[in-house]
């Protein structure tokens, strides 16, 4: 077995009290995601989601936008992390910005967005990431050779404006615990958590 255990960080760049939380979860998040804009892909995040069975899987997505309603970002409607969130209805996010020892971690309900909006969003995407939508069956088994011939067919298919594809689109996370992680000194880690309590949001600290 690989030895890591005598590997140690000292948190120390910043605190988090209550005084300097924003008065809501997405206003707090957009100050946070404006701090950590000089790190590299800022706006990756981790969902994680279950199989029916109880089976967790995580994988990296791109946040896209979030807004009092959640936080969204886009796929393929047949993927695993697709098909598995709709279907559990509850998902998990985890942004993690160790350069800045902060991470940002949310519990919520997943549900699609609408066709408009991810239209919107289609159509900033280059070229290549549209082809790759309509070349890639996401999460499916593949060769390397099919998927570079899936491509090259999307790309005879449509060789001028790519449209969106009916399996592909948003997924917005509403959530109802949005936790700011800030690291300190001594492992004595501030936790701030918003928590959706009935109607109204209650904020509260969590022991490190």
């Amino acid at each position: 077995m690989t030895d890591l255990s005598a590997l140690r960080q000292e948190y120390a760049r910043a605190g988090l009290s209550e005084q300097d939380l924003a008065p809501t979860w997405h206003e707090q998040l957009g100050r946070w995601v404006v701090d950590a804009r000089p790190v590299r892909e800022f706006n990756a995040m981790v969902v994680s989601t279950v199989s029916p069975e109880g089976r967790p899987s995580s994988r990296n997505v791109l946040l896209k936008g979030f807004d009092e309603r959640g936080l969204v970002f886009f796929t393929n409607l047949g993927s695993r992390k697709a098909t598995q969130g709709l279907e559990q209805q509850w998902v998990s996010l985890c942004l993690p910005w160790i350069d800045l020892e902060r991470q940002v971690c949310v519990e919520g309900t997943v549900s699609q967005v609408s066709r408009e909006e991810s239209a919107e969003y289609w159509a900033t995407r280059p070229r290549g990431s549209q082809l790759g939508a309509w070349a890639s069956r996401q999460s499916a088994p593949v060769t390397r050779a099919a998927l570079e011939q899936q491509m090259a067919a999307a790309e005879e298919r449509f060789p001028s404006d790519v449209p969106l594809p009916e399996f592909w689109g948003g997924l917005r996370v509403e959530p109802v615990s949005v936790e700011f992680w800030q690291g300190r000194r001594s492992r004595l880690h501030d936790r701030l958590r918003y928590r959706l309590a009935g109607e109204r949001w209650e904020v509260e600290r969590l022991s490190p």
